[in-house]
């Protein structure tokens, strides 16, 4: 009896081993298995779930006698994580149960109901191959107490001897699953970057999603980034021509679930989707069954991706796989499409600029060959576009080394420099120019930007003002003196009378301020044309800030202004053209007294630097200097706004700043707005000079007699 029994179960395991180690496709060997196990065994159905090294459940065969039956993913999570495969999972052991309305392991849905199917007899065994479990193979009796102990170990041998098979046939299906997801996804990679230019890219998406999927519609949206809202930018298949420029809101429906998880959804069918609303409404589309996938950049969602309604009536198990592959594909295309779109933009834009600009731009490499020329160029130099590009940038205008550097190494260095020049014209003539000259990349090259600004007019006009200031200087100079002389003679000749002596001090002074500013127009053109301050003398510089304070006096007296002198100490002699220096503070006081409001505080003051300078500053509480006008408050006829309105040429601080600087000093301002300024300035020490004499006025001018050792 016990030779018998061994003998069928040989048979049964050959046979059996014979059914299933002939195939390698996972669906046929679930389906021969169960048909063996049904046959050998017993039973009205049977099932297996195949799952994966992790546990989750991969593909599944059910058979009711002899019909497969479709199941679901909700189904097979359910069979996994509850009921009796669920417990057999769990504890990797074979189950046998005779009455499955007495066993509470039994999973019964609403069709296995007791008063429908009433109590069955079941028994379920793991796949164990090389102590992995790879699947749960359960056999099912419509009577109670059907199976048995030997039952039992027929479906154990069964299981032990498919194991294996299953496990073979699984990673087989996983290795074809994943060449055909590689397969599809090489020839979506080369379909797709094929061309950059927006609409291809996102028709080649669509063909590949529509051709590797075998649906009837696809689509795809991108996110605004203003409104967040997806909106769908094209779509191909059946009735597609009203989903472009369709929206939907932020957030809303399948595909805002998509963009806000950044996971995939496959949803088989889709009017049972409990989150499926109005808004995934696409129009004439009969929506059934549905894959949304998000299109991804650098980990970003940037939009989604929508196959609609598989040609066979079912998706497959690697549509999700495929679509976020494809997702990502596109992402990465349709954001280097835009990029390239900005880019041409931008070429183009900065291609009307150059071109419409009212002044002429040339290009050049870092060899000075001219790659590129404007219009205005063109007009302005007299050359044709074809001469320009056979020339370099030297023989247009007159390169200034000192600002370029040798082989241009400065501009390298720096990325950018100014200078004045010489425009060579084609018919031997010349222009003055400014020249700005910019690194930039052109032509994905890197190149030089040479901005020609014409400032003919400009030379002109300084010429007119050069020759006005010259002209008021040398008209001036003579009748101003006559004045002067007649004054001092009027003072040894007037009366004792309070009134004229007080009328002719106003006349001395008012002809001290142009005299002073004639000479100050004298000066700022000996010292921009470069010549050297030579009528140097050593003095106290507390004497020109005491004189410099008396010849202010009557103004802020005027203006009931308090003068305080801060420069009480003792300090060194200082070596400068004392007429010149004494104008110096009386500039800058002036300035001072024009800017501070009535009952202000105007300070002078001096301290020693290092032995060899002597520090000087005049500070106000005016209302301040702005940032941007600090860097050209010392500019030659500029006069700044938001300070009040004094009257005069702004020649005052530009000469200052000459005088000084022609000393071998420094002249620099500090101001913060309604907290007032501060003018700084440094002269040099007089070295082995002794003072002999007195300060003393000869015709507006302060002159210290000196002798050396």
């Amino acid at each position: 009896m016990a030779e018998d029994r061994s003998k069928s179960l040989l048979e049964l395991l050959i046979n059996v081993s014979r059914e299933v180690a002939t195939a390698l496709d996972l669906r046929t060997v679930l389906q021969r298995l169960l048909f063996a196990a049904m046959q050998y065994v017993g039973g009205e159905r049977s099932s297996i779930v195949v799952l994966d090294d992790s546990g989750k459940p991969v593909d599944a065969t059910i058979v009711y006698g002899k019909r497969f039956h479709e199941h679901t993913t909700q189904q097979l999570r359910e069979t996994v994580e509850r009921g009796l495969a669920g417990w057999v999972v769990q504890y990797r052991k074979p189950a046998l149960v005779p009455d499955t309305s007495k066993d509470k392991r039994w999973l019964r849905r609403e069709d296995d109901a007791i008063s429908k199917s009433g109590a069955k007899s079941a028994i379920c065994v793991p796949l164990m191959a090389r102590d992995r479990l790879v699947g749960v193979l359960t056999l099912v009796h419509p009577v109670p107490n059907t199976f048995n102990e030997q039952h039992l170990e027929l479906m154990r041998a069964i299981a032990d001897q498919a194991s294996v098979a299953v496990l073979n046939a699984r990673l087989y299906a996983e290795s074809q699953r994943t060449a055909r997801v590689m397969t599809a996804l090489a020839e979506g990679a080369a379909a797709i970057n094929t061309s950059l230019e927006m609409p291809d890219v996102l028709r080649r998406v669509l063909n590949q999603t529509m051709q590797a999927l075998q649906v009837e519609t696809v689509a795809l949206a991108l996110i605004d980034n203003i409104s967040g809202d997806l909106v769908f930018q094209a779509a191909a298949g059946n009735n597609t021509g009203n989903i472009p420029g369709r929206r939907i809101s932020s957030g809303r429906g399948l595909a805002g679930q998509v963009v806000k998880t950044g996971r995939g959804l496959v949803i088989p069918a889709v009017r049972q989707e409990p989150n499926y609303s109005e808004a995934d409404n696409l129009g004439e589309i009969d929506m059934r069954s549905v894959v949304i996938a998000p299109i991804l950049f650098q980990g970003k969602v940037i939009g989604v991706l929508m196959a609609i309604n598989p040609v066979s009536g079912s998706f497959d198990t690697d549509a999700l796989l495929v679509m976020t592959g494809l997702g990502n594909l596109a992402g990465t295309t349709i954001q280097n499409a835009r990029f390239l779109n900005r880019l041409q933009k931008a070429h183009l834009r900065y291609r009307e600029l150059f071109e419409d600009s009212v002044d002429p731009i040339v290009i050049t490499d870092w060899d000075g060959k001219i790659l590129e020329a404007n219009r205005q160029a063109v007009e302005l130099s007299g050359y044709s576009n074809d001469a320009l590009h056979k020339m370099e940038i030297g023989q247009m205008h007159e390169i200034k080394i000192l600002k370029t550097g040798l082989n241009f190494e400065t501009l390298k260095h720096s990325g950018e420099c100014s200078y004045e020049s010489v425009l060579f014209q084609q018919n031997e003539g010349t222009r003055p120019i400014e020249v700005h000259a910019h690194r930039v990349e052109f032509e994905e090259t890197d190149s030089v930007q040479w901005i020609l600004r014409d400032i003919t007019e400009r030379k002109e006009l300084d010429a007119l003002r050069d020759d006005m200031i010259a002209m008021i200087y040398h008209d001036l100079r003579s009748p101003l003196g006559n004045i002067v002389s007649s004054l001092e003679l009027m003072d040894g000749m007037l009366p004792a009378d309070e009134t004229l002596r007080s009328m002719l001090n106003i006349a001395r002074n008012s002809t001290g301020r142009i005299q002073r500013l004639v000479n100050s127009l004298l000066d700022i053109n000996r010292l921009e044309s470069g010549q050297q301050i030579v009528d140097q003398n050593a003095i106290d510089p507390l004497v020109l800030i005491r004189e410099a304070l008396r010849d202010v006096e009557p103004a802020a007296a005027g203006r009931h202004q308090i003068l305080e002198n801060k420069a009480t100490g003792v300090l060194p002699l200082i070596w400068v053209d004392v007429d010149m220096t004494h104008r110096v503070f009386i500039n800058l006081l002036e300035n001072a007294i024009k800017y501070t409001p009535s009952g202000g505080v105007i300070e002078i003051g001096a301290q020693t630097l290092s032995g060899t300078s002597v520090k000087f500053w005049v500070r106000d509480n005016g209302p301040g200097i702005s940032a941007s006008d600090r860097e050209r408050i010392f500019d030659k006829f500029t006069r700044l706004r938001g300070r009040g309105s004094p009257s005069g040429l702004g020649v005052g601080l530009a000469f200052c700043k000459l005088a000084v600087q022609g000393h071998g000093g420094k002249i620099w301002v500090e101001s913060e707005t309604e907290k007032g300024t501060t003018f700084w300035l440094t002269l040099p020490v007089a070295q082995k000079k002794v003072v002999t004499g007195q300060l003393k006025r000869q015709t507006g001018r302060l002159v210290m007699k000196e002798e050396r050792r």
